[in-house]
């Protein structure tokens, strides 16, 4: 049995019990199978929820989760008052629990299993040793060997552990790992070796809450809510020469849930107006519902912020580029279509004009202004794949005559080239000397303009007599302005 309801444990029915034993106590009574992935996702969405009360929540096996509360109990007035509204939250949520609260997280997580039904003990650090002593064995998170070996030497309670020599404890286990297991743990709990934590997600940097004394129950509110947030949260950061990249807005509802919408700047940021602005697009996903009774405001990827004069705008300034103000659009862009929405063409090191830029987020970096390599003129629009266009060209290295591309036949009145680009051979060597027919061929590139007064850029792919293959095919590859 891994868990029993209140009848069924008033009936003698305990965790831990075989379903064959339960049924001899209680033949009727009613079992389901467990379902660990069901219950690691409610587990994982319970751990999303206490943000409200610790921004750090990590799982404490299968069925817990600790809470790092230092400086959080005195939003709530104390540790008992954290610890009794978090019992009220869930109890309301309909979760049946047991908390505790102590310095370390060994013996935080003894007195929350050793504790009864209710009851929400506070051990304050420093009298780990006296407020463990007289818990059972099983306290400890020792595997059940040890636990069965424990009990054949006659240590039941944890305080039965404290007088005796470590060698000789040690030199009763016949493995060396589970003696060290137990030490371990009990230093642990007893705060004399630290303990590693590791939350399910990262501390934010800056945040601030606004408890609501009575539950917003419409949009307004919300965005009132936000606002003050907004202008706390800036105000911290902008006193500190700081910035930030990722906000996130949450908000509580009365009756357990919880609605976030985050949003992200291409550059550190933390003007109020600017932030208002971004969440604003975004705001529709957050439902009062019954009723909101507290909003967080997070701020996470901080950074210094560029101190320093505005550039100059218009013919007074030596660029026309202002990055400030391109990121603020960036900003709302993304705000509005979706992450990855803006992007940037950066330019590559590659032969192949198709491959000699590719597209990156948009994170306020300042285009490439380097001088164009030596190469040719290049089209405003390139074709996402070459199309394949029948030619009537002269041979063997004279520019298309006319073409027909797309069903049309296309005269040829004018033309430029050709523009030779090589294949990168490091890339394509073959593995034996058969696979040398199938290496890419050598590219020429023409521009041409039509009787129409259209212009376009062809290639034809491979030169007539290589040795690679039969006729040169031609292809479109992107047409000009």
């Amino acid at each position: 049995m891994v868990a029993a309801n209140a009848p069924a444990r008033a009936a003698g029915i305990e965790t831990g019990l075989r379903l064959a034993d339960a049924k001899a106590t209680l033949p009727y009574i009613l079992s389901e199978e467990i379902d660990r992935a069901a219950d690691l996702k409610a587990l994982t969405a319970l751990a999303m929820w206490m943000v409200r009360f610790s921004p750090l929540a990590a799982f404490d096996g299968e069925d817990g989760l600790m809470l790092e509360t230092t400086g959080c109990d005195h939003l709530f007035g104390s540790e008992a008052a954290m610890a009794a509204e978090l019992s009220r939250r869930l109890a309301q949520a309909g979760y049946t629990h047991q908390i505790a609260v102590a310095g370390t997280p060994g013996a935080a997580h003894a007195l929350a299993r050793g504790a009864g039904l209710g009851e929400h003990p506070i051990l304050p650090s420093g009298e780990e040793r006296g407020g463990l002593a007289h818990l059972p064995m099983a306290a400890l998170r020792l595997s059940p060997e040890t636990l069965t070996l424990l009990r054949r030497f006659g240590l039941t309670r944890i305080g039965q552990l404290y007088d005796i020599d470590r060698q000789a404890l040690t030199r009763r286990f016949r493995s060396r790992e589970a003696a060290h297991a137990v030490c371990l743990r009990l230093d642990q709990a007893l705060g004399r070796r630290a303990e590693p934590f590791a939350p399910l997600r990262p501390a934010p940097e800056y945040a601030e809450r606004l408890p609501c004394p009575e539950p917003l129950t419409s949009p307004e509110g919300v965005r009132d809510g936000l606002r003050q947030l907004t202008e706390k949260l800036c105000a911290c950061l902008s006193s500190s020469g700081l910035g930030a990249q990722g906000f996130a807005f949450r908000a509580f509802h009365s009756d357990g849930g919880m609605a976030s919408v985050s949003v992200n700047a291409a550059r550190p940021v933390h003007a109020p107006e600017h932030l208002l602005r971004l969440f604003r697009e975004k705001l529709d996903g957050i439902d009062p519902g019954f009723g909101i009774d507290l909003l967080l405001l997070e701020a996470a990827r901080t950074a210094p912020m560029e101190t320093g004069s505005h550039p100059l705008s218009g013919d007074l300034a030596g660029s026309d580029f202002d990055s400030v103000a391109i990121a603020a659009l960036s900003d709302r862009i993304s705000a509005r279509l979706g992450e990855g929405a803006v992007t940037l063409t950066a330019r590559q090191a590659r032969h192949p004009p198709y491959k000699a830029e590719r597209q990156m987020a948009y994170m306020a970096q300042v285009p490439d202004k380097a001088p164009q390599p030596l190469t040719g003129p290049r089209p405003v629009r390139m074709l996402a794949r070459p199309e394949q266009v029948s030619v009537m060209a002269q041979v063997p290295d004279g520019p298309p005559l006319q073409f027909v591309w797309r069903r049309r036949l296309r005269r040829v009145v004018r033309a430029d080239g050709p523009e030779r680009i090589a294949p990168e051979w490091w890339t394509h060597l073959p593995q034996a000397a058969e696979e040398a027919g199938n290496l890419p061929r050598t590219r020429d590139y023409y521009r041409i303009e039509d009787n129409e007064g259209r212009r376009y850029w062809v290639f034809r792919e491979g030169l007539y007599d290589d040795g690679r293959g039969a006729l040169p095919d031609w292809f479109m590859q992107g047409l000009f302005a």
